[in-house]
């Protein structure tokens, strides 16, 4: 009997081909946009685990704000969203990076100032990307190669010398290798030293993208700008990987003492760079698949009204059915499992329409999305839901059609 059903469901969706589509539109877009989104946000934290493993996990970061609440123990607790993104997060005072050099079992220390303005040559303007105050550690410690030329040098800590991401050697001077040639910040020349080898970008922006960085000695920064530098970032390397937690011990109490007992600065370890990572995107991830998600409701209510106006179509087929001995619980199958049938194929074609798209991203953009196989399955469960909820209605009308009256329609 379930056979026949899904025969006579097949039957009639190829009988209205276009409505039969347009029906399982909602659920195909939903499906997609569910599996392609949780997909997307597997990929990126794969990504930003590769990152920040790539760097070590002795590596110490220092940002302004209070990031994330810790309980008595010094575990995170709760996350603030909005400063881990960078939302009103501040900068941190300049002294703290002399404060954190003279700390014990610190072997090298990077500041990442932010400097307002942008880069200039005779004939072109750069202002999509950042110009970053740093040192001449911070290759060694993001462990980032030069691809053409070399990073400033101790000696040149005091010099107008930069070294450029490879998108700003793209835009400001449209070639790959400008070794030598000059460019203006605040009015002030600067060579290019170097150009630096391509940056992993993270797809989220959680922080500045190298690869349209301008890097520029810290000290020229603040003497450019007349100290109008943005510290929003301090790398911190131990002697030892071993000592990682007694000298974040070691950084907190000093910058507790230098802020007057204010925790208005965050101290993490890269595990717990990971973790407030992995928190924002399953929170972002799960907010906007919540959003997506409703186009699959939006699909069960386009398969009820479709299934009310089947129905009140064949109200005639109805009768006759009944007249030769079909019971209730037998229309109320066959009307159902049409609209499973509807709900699952447009399932279905919406899964093989993410696979296709997330085959796209990977080809087409930095995007590396991962299938969450999963996902999937849930997904389709909630397909199967969605048809029987929604087919459950229409059904129930036709099941309780008068014979009589029904055999009248015209």
């Amino acid at each position: 009997m379930f056979g026949g059903n899904i025969k006579m469901a097949l039957a009639a969706l190829r009988s209205s081909k276009w409505r039969s589509f347009l029906t399982m539109l909602g659920i195909i877009i939903g499906v997609v946009s569910v599996v392609t989104i949780v997909s997307l946000g597997e990929g990126v934290k794969k990504q930003v685990v590769g990152q920040i493993s790539r760097l070590g996990s002795d590596l110490i970061t220092i940002r302004p704000g209070q990031l994330v609440t810790r309980d008595a123990s010094g575990t995170i607790t709760k996350i603030n969203l909005s400063r881990s993104l960078g939302i009103s997060s501040g900068s941190l005072p300049a002294n703290d990076l002399s404060i954190i050099e003279r700390t014990p079992n610190v072997k090298t220390v990077v500041p990442i100032s932010l400097i307002s303005g942008g880069a200039r040559t005779e004939d072109r303007q750069y202002n999509n990307g950042y110009i970053i105050g740093t040192n001449d550690k911070m290759p060694e410690v993001l462990k980032q190669k030069v691809n053409f030329g070399a990073f400033f040098s101790s000696g040149e800590l005091g010099r107008h010398v930069a070294v450029i991401g490879q998108t700003v050697a793209e835009q400001l001077f449209h070639e790959n290798v400008p070794i030598g040639m000059t460019f203006s910040i605040h009015g002030q020349d600067f060579i290019v030293r170097g150009v630096m080898d391509k940056f992993e970008s993270s797809p989220v922006a959680l922080g500045p993208d190298f690869n349209k960085a301008i890097f520029i000695p810290y000290n020229i920064g603040k003497e450019i700008t007349g100290g109008n530098t943005q510290l929003i970032e301090i790398l911190v390397r131990p002697t030892h990987p071993n000592q990682s937690a007694q000298t974040i011990a070691a950084i907190n109490r000093r910058l507790m003492a230098a802020h007057g007992q204010q925790n208005d600065f965050t101290v993490l370890r890269q595990d717990e760079n990971l973790a407030v990572t992995n928190d924002i995107l399953n929170l972002l991830t799960g907010f906007i698949t919540g959003i997506a998600a409703l186009s699959l409701m939006v699909g069960g209510i386009g398969i009820m009204n479709i299934m009310l106006v089947s129905v009140t179509e064949r109200t005639r087929e109805i009768g006759i059915r009944k007249a030769v001995g079909a019971t209730n619980r037998q229309i109320l199958g066959q009307f159902l499992v049409e609209a499973l049938v509807l709900s699952v194929v447009g399932g279905i074609i919406g899964t093989l329409l993410a696979l296709l798209t997330n085959v796209l991203l990977r080809i087409f953009t930095n995007l590396q999305p991962v299938i969450t196989w999963p996902v999937v399955l849930l997904a389709c469960m909630v397909v199967l839901i969605v048809g029987i909820i929604f087919g459950i209605t229409p059904a129930a009308k036709a099941a309780r059609k008068d014979p009589i009256e029904a055999l009248r329609y015209e």
